[in-house]
């Protein structure tokens, strides 16, 4: 890999993973674009790796309460606070995709990487989001999110794991059709991200060992730095310009990527 690719590749995973424009879509996408060749499951870690320590940079402060106040809510007659059921709708949120992850993870490494499948899911999911970004009632904050709705989007972000649909866009639609606000779902999404790519990244880094690839460790070292600071300054101007653009711009842009995907498939 040279430093262009790295460059593109690594802000094209830091910008996407939050966005709901879907991140497996265009790191499938980009290298058919620029005609690179596979940059290998090395790098895929690495850029993941990068996601991950942005999301968990930025909500370091929300994640050390909630942490803290889990672990003394598992004394016995401990109650209850926002931030430790905060962490169990998360990790209920998550059950759904670790039981469709391992069913399905071999139709979805390989059968459904095609052009076509993502230009549908590309257009059919950015749809959607503009249908529940418009008719949900945005009423409601991430903490008021109950076991049924957790379950619910967690459903939902089984989807995700058909390339093209984004797991953010699809865990916000969940969201605001539930009638929690688009920075509500944004942060519900973002931090129901971290298991998420947690576990996506650690089965990704077993098939690297199984394999004995050879390792790039400058590429990788590039890929997670940079992939961390786009992810992070994604994040932080997400959060604070969603409720003022609302998520037209990204069903726009969804819309106008899936056709372009739809004219190349012809």
């Amino acid at each position: 890999m040279d430093s262009l690719q790295i460059l593109i590749l690594s802000i094209v995973q830091g910008l996407t993973e939050f966005l709901p424009i879907s991140s497996s879509a265009h790191l499938i996408l980009t290298p058919m674009l620029f005609g690179y060749t596979d940059q290998g499951l090395a790098f895929d870690v690495a850029v993941h790796l990068g996601s991950l320590l942005a999301v968990t940079t930025y909500f370091r402060h929300e994640l050390i309460l909630m942490a803290g106040d889990f672990f003394r809510s598992l004394k016995r007659g401990a109650p209850q606070t926002e931030n430790s059921r905060m962490v169990w709708m998360i990790i209920l949120a998550t059950l759904p995709i670790i039981v469709a992850g391992e069913l399905f993870i071999s139709l979805v490494q390989h059968d459904l990487r095609s052009t076509g499948v993502i230009a549908a899911t590309t257009i059919l999911f950015g749809l959607l989001l503009f249908w529940y970004d418009r008719q949900g009632s945005q009423s409601r904050d991430e903490y008021s999110i109950s076991w049924r709705d957790a379950l619910t989007i967690g459903l939902f972000q089984v989807l995700a794991l058909i390339p093209g649909t984004s797991r953010s866009g699809i865990t916000m639609t969940a969201g605001m059709m539930l009638g929690l606000t688009r920075e509500a779902t944004s942060r519900f999404s973002f931090l129901l991200s971290i298991p998420t790519i947690l576990m996506s990244g650690s089965m990704v880094t077993l098939d690297l060992v199984t394999h004995a690839a050879p390792v790039n460790w400058l590429a990788m070292g590039s890929g997670a730095l940079l992939s961390f600071a786009s992810a992070y300054i994604c994040i932080h101007y997400f959060l604070q310009l969603i409720n003022k653009i609302s998520m037209l711009p990204f069903v726009i842009y969804r819309l106008l990527l899936g056709s372009l995907l739809v004219w190349l498939a012809i």
